[in-house]
């Protein structure tokens, strides 16, 4: 298992488990690609544009931006 398989099942077993570095190696991993930094916000988007702002609180990755990154990976993935 590869480290972009790892991550993904660490995310889909617990979205709120997921370290904020973590998530962001995920997205990389993934072919996310970085945009820009504003304040505590990251802007991330995936290959097909869609737009993703993160943020970290304490460390740990917010669940429900884990899970919208989830729900977009798998569209891409299945019609890419």
């Amino acid at each position: 298992m590869d480290r972009l398989e790892k991550l993904l099942d660490r995310a889909r077993r617990s979205s709120s488990g997921l370290s904020f570095p973590d998530f962001e190696a995920l997205m990389k991993h993934a072919g996310w690609s970085f945009k820009r930094r504003k304040g505590s916000h990251r802007l991330w988007c995936s290959p097909s544009a869609y737009r993703l702002p993160v943020q970290s609180v304490r460390g740990r990755a917010k669940e429900y931006q884990v899970r919208q990154f989830l729900a977009q990976y798998d569209k891409e993935y299945r019609n890419g």
